[in-house]
């Protein structure tokens, strides 16, 4: 009995690792599909959560870091959207994150979002019921 335990967990030891090494698969910098955010991704809690690095345009015209002026959260609406959480709340099964959120600041609403490597590449879908929409990023580092 003891031998045959002991093989089928020799068996399926490279097998529990490799899913392992696979959930932290997210982890690093994303660019967004129009390339105008990076997005690093990280695992806080037990849970991944994302948050922006760099914008393209991180000044409005006046020179003043861009804000959060969409969010319906006044107390939220002028923080600098550079730092802010935009992901939040997934878990890793069966070769992909699910059971988060995606903030979009740019329109200030929130969207169920499921997220998986596909080609190397990060495939991003939020969710409003039904409808839904994925973009790709790249990872860059």
């Amino acid at each position: 009995m003891f031998k045959s335990t002991l093989l089928i967990a020799f068996i399926l030891l490279p097998f529990i690792g490799v899913s392992q090494a696979g959930s932290t698969a997210v982890i690093g910098t994303w660019l967004t599909q129009i390339e105008d955010a990076k997005v690093e991704i990280y695992k806080k809690n037990g849970k991944f959560c994302g948050r922006v690095v760099w914008i393209a345009e991180p000044t409005d015209e006046d020179g003043k870091a861009k804000i959060d002026e969409h969010n319906p959260d006044q107390k939220l609406a002028k923080r600098p959207i550079m730092g802010i959480d935009i992901l939040h709340g997934f878990s890793y099964e069966d070769s992909e994150w699910s059971g988060g959120y995606i903030y979009d600041p740019k329109v200030g609403k929130t969207y169920d979002c499921k997220l998986w490597i596909e080609d190397g590449t990060l495939k991003v879908r939020g969710y409003i019921g039904w409808l839904f929409d994925t973009k790709t990023w790249t990872k860059v580092k």
